[in-house]
């Protein structure tokens, strides 16, 4: 089997599921094995708002930021990514021509995560914890279920949530799921889509986009606005993952999995200055 394209789908409302989803199904056409990953921000605040469910935003120390789910946003995190975007993109992907399956990391124990007992968050200029966050980080990807699927022909649409220690589930992030899932398939490449043409130097200026952005080996990602902070986390932990080729790219555009792996997207790379510090 020729080595995985693990695609992450952003949540973002601009990002084209029928552009991904037919590039996606061409992919796995010429048979490329493709896992595609997705969020759904948009539909996860949509649905918040329907059931009057408060979403909010914690901001770590190192200007990352991620959902805050207490008990209530957990179950709106799994109704709508469950119950409206994956059957979505199952739906896209089958009208394309391409058999899919989709998956939350509950399912056959695919996502492992340690829940995290407390979250650091400046708020109002003061670090708070907070406690009550249902969340975790990646601790294993079971991989024989994906390559079953693989080997069949078949894409995995994988979202969050993930099994904690408990067996209880947890929300993990879609970007670092993506990038933990490339690493322990040996993917080929991790392609991050959102609604931009890649990482922008300035949130507000697309013409700011750049051609390669490097990342520290440790410590804060060089950008965190435009929700690009976690992307770059992830993307760092890809490559130090193993995985050889990490890009953002444009979301919006047709065929955009082909057009980021042929270079229309940024390239994240390890800062080599830290790398050679580190040895």
């Amino acid at each position: 089997m020729r080595r995985v394209v693990v695609v992450k789908c952003g949540g973002n409302a601009a990002v084209d599921l029928q552009y991904v989803c037919s590039d996606v199904a061409a992919l796995a056409g010429t048979g490329v094995p493709v896992v595609l990953v997705h969020g759904g921000s948009a539909d996860i605040d949509a649905l918040a708002t329907r059931l009057r469910v408060p979403s909010t935003r914690l901001v770590a120390p190192d200007g990352v930021s991620t959902r805050h789910t207490d008990a209530a946003m957990l179950e709106v995190v799994q109704l709508a990514l469950a119950g409206a975007v994956k059957p979505r993109l199952v739906v896209k992907l089958a009208a394309a021509g391409v058999r899919a399956v989709g998956l939350t990391g509950l399912d056959a124990g695919l996502l492992r995560a340690r829940r995290k007992t407390a979250h650091r968050a400046v708020i109002d200029g003061r670090l708070t914890i907070i406690r009550d966050d249902h969340s975790g980080r990646i601790a294993s990807v079971s991989t024989d279920v994906l390559t079953t699927l693989l080997a069949t022909g078949i894409v995995p649409v994988v979202s969050p949530p993930a099994l904690a220690e408990d067996n209880a589930p947890v929300n993990v992030d879609a970007d670092r799921a993506a990038a933990a899932i490339a690493a322990a398939l040996d993917a080929a490449a991790l392609v991050l889509l959102t609604g931009a043409p890649g990482v922008l130097a300035d949130s507000a200026d697309e013409d700011s986009v750049l051609t390669v952005c490097e990342v520290p080996e440790t410590g804060s990602p060089p950008i965190t606005g435009g929700g690009m902070g976690t992307k770059l986390v992830a993307a760092r932990e890809a490559l130090l993952g193993g995985v050889p080729n990490v890009v953002v790219g444009d979301g919006r555009v047709p065929r955009p999995v082909q057009a980021a792996l042929s270079g229309a997207a940024t390239e994240i790379r390890i800062s080599q200055q830290r790398v050679e510090a580190a040895r």
